[in-house]
């Protein structure tokens, strides 16, 4: 998905298209402490 938004964006100059690619491409606050969660999850078990 983030290379269809990336080339769609290149060959249309859709900034919505441009706005899709960025946040794919950044992980947000829940998936960056998800990892963390899960750990700590299995470490409990």
């Amino acid at each position: 998905m983030r290379d269809f938004s990336w080339k769609y964006f290149t060959m249309t100059g859709d900034v919505d298209a441009y706005m899709l690619f960025k946040e794919i491409g950044v992980p947000s606050e829940e998936e960056r402490e998800a990892p963390e969660e899960l750990v700590l999850e299995q470490e409990e078990g």
